[in-house]
């Protein structure tokens, strides 16, 4: 027997260190090659690393919650003499995501597709893994909130791998028929609740809370609220979809917004920078990155939409789909979550009335929308009813004034109002 110890890889983009995120194994237990051994946690994302080779494990170097250096020892094996050339290795980060987008083991090449044994040449029906269960990081999560065993779900991926529509498919079979009874006592009543539950913060949750923290104590916030008239868009927006072909996605109000924020920064430069607190210096980005608020199940993510100011309204529409999509189920680049220089925020159907959005630093501004409603208003003085939403803003009062901050919302609004001018360029 040999004693193979793995250390922590580097995961990219200058990571010095890594959080322990969860453990799939435990002391004791025999695990096989390229088995999932730990989820670690850098500042955008969670990565799952799998076992260099096969063994027994004698110890693992934390727990939940604990930061590892690079290159520092993460776990050991117990080995077969002669397993393994190495008396070390670095783990290696299976599903670390590239520069492409994809996991690594979605940017290696694929293997041969040539038919099996059976001679039909017919694809194999999805089945589970063997011995071994292949998601996700977002995946594992959704289903340990959920308390979904995934041994117990078919993967209809690639060689079994579990899909998310595979898991939700899961939850709503379990789900039918099986709502919980509330417990009652002995009179009748309700019983009282006296339970309690400690949950950690961790990875990517925990990174996104300190930088919120961080934010609204460092950034002394100014921000400002104004109601739009969306008739006009809310028409042109329409009129858009149904130019669609069948089955696409619709418009949504966020490319619009995009586009009209393009044409705001134009004019308002300064309000696209990010501060460089080490050196005092305030860089003013040519490029417009805008930063997608996300809703995920590890915390909120900000995904970029890069050079907005070189695409149509149509590409928006679909680099926001498509960036918001991977935050979600985590198969986001790193690069994909970094790197924005002016964020939208959204609640959606859940917007309300108004809202005040704590900046995405080193950010100096960020821009929400809220719910679009029906009301009745003053129009060239009869009433009328129009559809109105607030947009609500704020900004880094250290860079930008007050006054240029309210000039800036002011031009947004007119574009909104007067959607026509979100298309033509001075």
């Amino acid at each position: 027997m040999s004693r193979h110890v793995v250390k922590l890889p580097d995961l990219g983009e200058g990571t010095t260190s890594s959080e322990i995120v969860a453990w799939k194994v435990k002391v004791g237990d025999q695990i096989g090659e390229d088995q999932p051994i730990v989820e670690m946690s850098t500042d955008k994302a969670v990565v799952e690393l799998p076992a260099p080779v096969t063994g027994k494990v004698v110890s693992l170097a934390g727990e939940p919650g604990d930061q590892i250096a690079v290159g520092a020892e993460l776990y050991v094996l117990e080995t077969e003499a002669g397993a393994s050339a190495e008396a070390e290795s670095a783990a290696a980060p299976a599903q670390a995501p590239a520069a492409n987008g994809k996991s690594a083991a979605q940017s290696a090449p694929e293997k041969s597709s040539s038919p099996a044994s059976n001679g039909n040449g017919a694809a194999p029906a999805p089945s589970k893994s063997s011995g071994r269960v292949m998601a996700s990081p977002a995946t594992r999560a959704r289903a340990k909130q959920s308390g979904i065993d995934l041994t117990t779900v078919t993967g209809t991926g690639r060689d079994g791998r579990i899909q998310r529509q595979d898991l939700e498919a899961a939850i709503q079979e379990r789900q039918v028929g099986k709502a919980p009874a509330p417990r009652v006592s002995s009179t009748g009543r309700p019983a009282a609740r006296t339970g309690t539950e400690e949950i950690r913060i961790l990875g990517v949750r925990r990174v996104s809370a300190q930088r919120v923290a961080d934010s609204k104590r460092n950034i002394p916030h100014f921000a400002y609220v104004e109601e739009v008239d969306l008739t006009e868009l809310e028409r042109l927006r329409k009129h858009l979809n149904s130019q669609l072909p069948k089955g696409s996605p619709s418009y949504t109000y966020l490319p619009f917004l995009a586009m009209a924020l393009v044409r705001v920064v134009e004019q308002f430069p300064k309000i696209n920078s990010r501060y460089d607190s080490e050196r005092n210096v305030l860089v003013r980005h040519e490029g417009i990155h805008v930063g997608i608020a996300t809703q995920t199940n590890d915390g909120l993510k900000v995904p970029v939409v890069r050079h907005a100011e070189s695409l149509s309204l149509k590409e928006i529409a679909a680099e926001i789909r498509r960036v918001s999509s991977a935050a979600r189920d985590g198969t986001a680049s790193r690069n994909e979550l970094q790197g924005s220089t002016i964020t939208i925020t959204s609640l959606g159907k859940l917007g309300g009335i108004v809202s005040t959005p704590i900046i995405n630093a080193p950010e100096v501004a960020i821009v929400g929308i809220n719910k679009a409603i029906e009301r009745p208003v003053i129009v060239n003085g009869a009433v009328a009813v129009r559809l109105m939403m607030n947009i609500s803003s704020s900004f880094d009062h250290r860079f930008i004034d007050g006054y240029d901050a309210a000039e800036a919302i002011q031009a947004l609004k007119e574009k909104l109002e007067q959607p026509a001018a979100i298309f033509i360029r001075d």
